[in-house]
């Protein structure tokens, strides 16, 4: 781990560090996956093989990774360059490069122990997406959105694919040793999580006009903000909350931050239950710190809905359940959302609502059916094996919706097949 100080000239310039050093966080779960090692298999659970849930993964991982480029991929080699290989994640709906994408890509490879991809997927990030100018307002961080050939549609962040590089980053470096460079993963991540923190306020410009930023966590309110730009209202996105990974944080991350990390994981435990509407626990697309839905005037459909990035909270709680165990109230969380797609029909409700339940659009997703099965980590009713079943028995998805849905369903096939893991320091 790098000292702080070590940490601020790393930044070249982007970083000013103002917090004092600390005591490490000493607190340690007395339940969950973190503490036992133990990761449930709601496949085995349900009464399938051990055999053929790994296989399922194996299957899903092989088509959108290395499936036909035409139809079933979503993972694109892109040739080399002095550090390695290169390759990409794409959203192939819109025709981009994301960051979210990338993240996840990784996040599946380190999991799976596919260092070739895991590295070939950093490299381009590196590579394309990463800011290092001093004056840039996203020094430090990564640009959201690119063209395949790496030109950039935004020059902003989207705090939720540093959220996962972070993580990825730690659980490669005790997964398969740090290496040099880019590669020297341990570093990459100290850098990145300090600066996600501390980062200072820069005002550069930028194709569209001089923008200000600043880090991508609100100190005060200890939450991760849906964009860290000052031309946007403050706010959060409820699909951002990664307890999980901000208790890793809290172990692994540089030593000063460790409290704050710890802190933030309360914070958002909290947010869950002011967010989640109290009868069907559907949460909005963005929402205020208090947990009241953020209304965006320049989104396209209503941001005060359950809709595309919501899909995600219920899987950040119900993972937070499983490796920690330390918010029961999760557990309602999760049994109250399953209650409320069993009562629309397992088999065929809706991806978008009104947090009191109406039902906006009538399409049955995959990556929707994904998540809800993930829920099942933390649910206490019996009707979550329904869930988990639905999972089972949906197709890998393919054609125009295969980024979004297939990343989803993989994560979750890992996530429900504990297969998606805590890789410790050694």
């Amino acid at each position: 781990m790098l000292p702080l100080a070590g940490l601020a000239l790393a930044l070249a310039g982007c970083h000013s560090p103002s917090s004092p050093t600390a005591p490490i966080h000493g607190a340690t779960a007395s339940r969950g996956a973190f503490a036992s090692g133990h990761y449930r298999n709601l496949f085995v659970e349900a009464a399938h093989s051990p055999r053929a849930a790994r296989a399922k993964i194996d299957a899903a991982f092989q088509q959108l990774f290395h499936g036909d480029p035409a139809n079933q991929a979503v993972y694109y080699a892109a040739g080399t360059n002095a550090s390695g290989p290169l390759a990409y994640v794409t959203d192939i709906k819109h025709k981009d490069v994301r960051t979210e994408g990338m993240s996840y890509g990784m996040m599946i490879a380190v999991q799976l122990d596919r260092k070739a991809e895991f590295d070939a997927l950093w490299n381009w990030a590196k590579t394309y997406m990463y800011n290092d100018s001093a004056t840039h307002p996203s020094c430090g961080f990564f640009s959201w959105s690119l063209k395949t050939n790496g030109v950039r549609n935004s020059e902003l962040v989207a705090p939720d694919g540093e959220e996962y590089f972070v993580t990825a980053l730690y659980f490669a470096a005790h997964r398969w040793g740090n290496g040099k460079g880019i590669y020297d993963y341990r570093t990459e991540a100290d850098r990145l999580l300090t600066g996600m923190r501390h980062r200072r306020i820069i005002t550069g410009p930028t194709p569209h006009g001089q923008v200000t930023c600043g880090p991508l966590f609100d100190e005060e309110h200890k939450m991760v903000l849906f964009s860290p730009s000052t031309e946007v209202p403050r706010h959060t996105d409820p699909s951002y909350h990664l307890p999980a990974f901000y208790e890793l944080w809290a172990r692994w991350g540089p030593v000063a931050d460790r409290p704050f990390w710890a802190q933030a994981a309360a914070v958002s435990r909290d947010f869950f239950q002011r967010s989640a509407n109290p009868v069907t626990a559907l949460t909005p697309n963005y929402a205020t710190f208090d947990g009241a839905p953020y209304f965006n005037p320049h989104r396209s459909r209503n941001t005060v809905d359950f809709r595309y990035d919501a899909w995600r909270t219920a899987m950040n709680w119900s993972v937070d359940w499983a490796w920690w165990a330390k918010d029961v109230r999760e557990r309602t969380l999760s049994d109250h959302l399953q209650s409320f797609f069993e009562s629309r029909g397992v088999a065929t409700y809706g991806d978008q609502f009104k947090l009191d339940g109406t039902q906006l659009d009538d399409t049955h997703a995959t990556g929707l059916v994904a998540v809800n099965a993930v829920a099942g980590l933390a649910a206490t009713n019996p009707r979550a094996k329904e869930f988990v079943e639905a999972l089972w028995n949906a197709p890998i998805p393919d054609g125009i919706e295969r980024y979004y849905d297939g990343l989803l369903y993989l994560m979750a096939l890992m996530h429900c097949g504990g297969e998606f893991r805590i890789w410790p320091p050694r």
